[in-house]
């Protein structure tokens, strides 16, 4: 068996690289770690885990088939834990972007049920913030 840890990366098949670059690292607080232009493949560091972004006219991006739309997503969503999740201020942070959240309600996550909202990023990928949890795991 093995012994999982945590998400280590995940990977998004955008259609501008740049514009969703932007967004995760200047709304989200995400960093730039590694750019493969020959591949299409820039790499943003989202705390202990990465997000790939693969570029569907690149070469990686090319052998996914159609790019991601209103009709088709590569995932139904991704979760990040946020440290300190204040409401008020993850609202006025994603509004100053042009996102409007969904309402925040108690959910079940990795570490129990705790707050989490709903948003979708500018290319329409499903993305879920979660706070510390309220109630332990099976709760």
């Amino acid at each position: 068996m093995l012994d999982i840890i945590n998400l280590d990366h995940l990977v998004l098949r955008v259609k501008n690289p740049e514009l969703i670059k932007r967004f995760y690292c200047d709304a989200l607080g995400c960093t730039v770690e590694r750019i493969n232009d020959k591949m299409g493949l820039t790499q943003l560091r989202a705390g202990a885990s990465l997000i790939d972004l693969v570029d569907v006219k690149g070469e990686i991006g090319r052998e996914g088939g159609a790019a991601p739309g209103a009709e088709g997503h590569n995932m139904d969503h991704f979760c990040f834990r946020v440290r300190d999740f204040d409401a008020n201020k993850i609202t006025t942070l994603l509004a100053a972007h042009g996102i409007k959240p969904d309402e925040i309600r108690e959910r079940y996550g990795a570490d129990g049920y705790g707050p989490s909202l709903y948003f979708r990023d500018p290319e329409g990928n499903r993305v879920e913030l979660k706070g510390a949890p309220t109630r332990g795991l099976g709760s």
